[in-house]
């Protein structure tokens, strides 16, 4: 089982779940999980080989989209079907648990990503990770600054720091799993059938991950997807912009509990 992290308590509004990205946790989004969980309990999940839930040989969609399922079936056999959000990776997670268990989800929001193979490729994070000298590292600044000489974005840096525990001198992320299985990653499963249910793609204005030509894809397999994306954001839009984020959030979710 994933590990799991809870916020606030059951009310009458459908509980969340929300599914985080490569190299992420549960953690990274603790501050918008407590703030949404004012209304409705909110879970957060670290996903396989990432923070502290269990290490697996693979990271493809169909394995993760299990590991979610299995969250969320006590749940929803406790509460009814759930709002299901999920972060870039952890969004085609999400899309391939809603094309596989409908009867899970409330509502699918899918942030800044599309049921697409992607180009890029982020092994070379990984191999910034692990030029980091450990045993040089004594606080988060000592690895910040080997880590400044592969990535310049202060932001990302910070981003993958959060997964170093630096008192045990290791990673919350099982590097070689995820540098073998990057080709899953960054592509999709080819799937088919269709998810019926209420469905938001919400995106990042600036960003680069969500082009107007994967609609057509994106509507075929969410025939009642709708679509909006938060200005002067980019791939971590809920970082750039939280109260805006999780805005969008709270208007969605409550216009679909409102509707059943």
């Amino acid at each position: 089982m994933l590990h799991t992290e809870f916020h606030g308590h059951p009310t009458d509004a459908s509980p969340l779940l929300i599914v985080h990205g490569l190299f992420g946790s549960a953690r990274n989004w603790g501050v918008i999980s407590k703030r949404l969980s004012d209304t409705r309990l909110v879970a957060t999940v670290d996903q396989r080989n990432h923070g502290d839930s269990p290490r697996f040989p693979t990271q493809s969609y169909e394995d993760m989209a299990a590991d979610l399922a299995e969250v969320l079936e006590p749940l929803v056999a406790e509460h009814g079907p759930c709002h299901v959000m999920g972060h870039s990776m952890g969004g085609k997670a999400v899309m391939v648990l809603a094309l596989t268990r409908p009867e899970l989800i409330k509502s699918l929001i899918v942030a800044d990503i599309s049921p697409v193979a992607y180009s890029h490729d982020n092994t070379p994070l990984i191999e910034a990770m692990r030029n980091i000298d450990l045993e040089k590292v004594e606080r988060r600044s000592d690895a910040d600054r080997q880590l400044a000489r592969d990535v310049l974005d202060a932001g990302v840096r910070a981003f993958l720091l959060q997964s170093l525990v630096v008192k045990e001198k290791r990673w919350l992320l099982n590097l070689d799993v995820l540098e073998a299985e990057m080709p899953k990653i960054v592509g999709f499963p080819d799937v088919s059938g269709t998810f019926e249910g209420p469905t938001f793609f919400l995106s990042g204005g600036e960003s680069t991950y969500v082009e107007r030509d994967h609609r057509a894809r994106s509507k075929a397999l969410f025939p009642n997807a709708k679509f909006a994306s938060i200005p002067g954001t980019g791939h971590w839009l809920h970082a750039e912009k939280p109260r805006e984020f999780e805005a969008a959030m709270r208007a969605w979710m409550d216009s679909v509990d409102a509707k059943t």
